[in-house]
């Protein structure tokens, strides 16, 4: 009987199988058909209802979504919980966004950090593209980090390198190099921004001041890394949505409370200019306030001061941490670097921002960091305010999309040898004197929301690498390779910061001895 009833219950379990293939099937080749009627991108399976395909992002995201492309193709839509993203990786699809489709790419979406950090989407970073967006960026471009500015602030760029030098000839090693960069970088910014220096031998006044800009912008980074499942996922709120929402309305009231404390010190007459009656930033937007006081407010400047800082002081400095962590681990690219210092500068005065188009070399070096090493490896999202097409697949508006220049600068097909550190693939091609290289290199965007402030960047990395490579010899604690292993967060951090043995060189030592 009890085989009988065996062979009996057989069928059905057959069937039961049966039924669940059809089913699986159908859904599959009704998926496919769907895509191909309306032409989307290559997308991959399953998207699991309510996340979708976030249950594939694991960290490092760059390199996730670049082993994703690499195997679905350049041009890649994924279902993040509510959001439909678009991601590119490669130069032609990243052309296509940035050219042709660039007025259709050029808002930004509502996320979380741009809501309280980015104002109620009102500040240049998060603004919607349209007039409030065109406003500001005009004000960065004429007015604050034009060449004609820049060129103002040349004597602080010179003085802290000067000072950063001073700094480096009087310790003994071990030297914390990311420390280093990221103080000299600071004090640029904040001096450029208020006219005050707040690291190295910042006087007794601004100490406390000091003090407390260093919580606020740790804190900050700490929480530009977290991501925010609420952004994708809104109704999750139990998964701790909440929490990092009151933690950003938190640092924000301090960030607003300390810039809101400055600008009244210029209020009253106690700011500082930068020297030879050329205003700080802050003093040119409330020149501006006078005129035009229903935009110009204390929450207008505020926030597009600190868009200011944060885009222009921590991506700058880790960028020249990879590229010391490079030419540790390749000391022969830095004796070349050298070698081109001796020849072009001599060892008479220490190097100066002119000098930067007669040293190739070091512009190449940088490059290739900026390549190697992106510290942001995927670019700041964009959303299609249109239906537009690229690579031949149609986008419907509303896509968020992610360009991973970190995929793009280390495709095998775009660079030779990409996983190699080779300064020299520079020399001699266009490019080699900025940092557009068509557009298989991408450190500061493109379109019309690449970053204002790339001409301010290029002259730090320049002055600031060229002075150490020229005035000091650098190695590596041990006999071990640099540790180059990638931090997580949206911001490309070495795990392991760097720490490195300083000398001075003998070449150098009469300029060490005038600064």
């Amino acid at each position: 009987m009890k085989v009988e009833a065996y062979k009996m219950e057989l069928p059905h379990l057959y069937i039961s199988q049966l039924v669940l293939i059809l089913v699986a099937s159908y859904i599959f080749t009704n998926h496919i058909r769907r895509r191909k009627a309306s032409n989307l991108p290559p997308t991959v399976f399953p998207s699991i209802p309510i996340i979708g395909h976030l249950y594939l992002l694991k960290q490092p995201i760059h390199r996730t979504l670049a082993k994703l492309s690499a195997k679905y193709g350049p041009v890649l839509q994924l279902q993040l919980g509510i959001r439909r993203v678009l991601v590119v990786s490669s130069p032609s699809a990243a052309e296509e966004c940035f050219t042709k489709n660039d007025i259709i790419f050029a808002n930004r979406p509502n996320l979380l950090f741009g809501k309280i950090i980015g104002v109620n989407y009102t500040s240049l970073a998060w603004t919607s593209y349209g007039d409030n967006w065109r406003n500001l960026r005009r004000i960065a471009s004429t007015e604050i980090l034009s060449v004609h500015r820049l060129n103002e602030f040349h004597n602080i760029r010179a003085d802290e390198i000067r000072h950063m030098i001073r700094k480096l000839s009087s310790i003994s090693s071990p030297v914390n190099v990311k420390s280093v960069f990221y103080e000299v970088t600071l004090n640029v910014m904040m001096r450029m921004i208020s006219g005050k220096r707040y690291f190295g031998d910042a006087n007794k006044e601004t100490e406390a001041e000091a003090k407390l800009f260093t919580e606020i912008l740790q804190e900050s980074y700490v929480l530009a890394s977290a991501s925010n499942v609420g952004d994708y996922l809104p109704n999750l709120s139990w998964l701790g949505v909440k929490s990092l929402e009151k933690k950003l309305i938190a640092v924000q009231k301090k960030r607003d409370v300390f810039f809101q404390g400055i600008i009244e010190q210029f209020r009253k007459s106690e700011g500082t200019d930068v020297g030879d009656g050329k205003k700080t930033m802050i003093e040119l937007l409330l020149s501006l306030q006078e005129s035009e006081p229903e935009y110009y407010t204390d929450a207008m400047i505020r926030a597009f001061v600190l868009d200011l800082l944060a885009a222009g002081s921590d991506t700058s400095a880790g960028t020249m941490e990879w590229a010391m962590a490079l030419l540790l681990n390749h000391p022969q690219v830095l004796k070349k670097a050298q070698a081109e210092m001796d020849r072009v500068i001599g060892n008479n005065r220490l190097v100066e921002e002119s000098d930067m188009p007669n040293l190739p070399y070091l512009r190449c070096i940088i490059n290739e960091t900026l390549r190697l090493c992106p510290t942001t490896p995927l670019l700041a999202p964009h959303e299609s305010s249109h239906d537009c097409v690229i690579g031949g697949y149609n986008i419907p508006r509303g896509t968020m999309l992610i360009i991973n220049q970190w995929s793009i600068h280390h495709d095998p097909k775009v660079w030779t040898d990409p996983e190699k550190f080779n300064p020299e693939r520079f020399e001699g091609v266009e490019g080699s004197q900025g940092t557009r290289h068509g557009f298989k290199l991408l450190p500061f965007g493109g379109g019309r929301r690449s970053c204002p402030g790339e001409g301010l960047a290029v002259r730090m990395l320049g002055i600031t690498l060229g002075a150490i490579i020229q005035c000091f010899n650098w190695e590596r604690m041990s006999d071990d390779m640099v540790d180059m292993t990638e931090g997580l967060g949206i911001i490309m951090h070495k795990v392991v910061p760097l720490v490195a043995k300083c000398k001075p060189r003998l070449e150098t030592m009469d300029v060490l001895s005038n600064i």
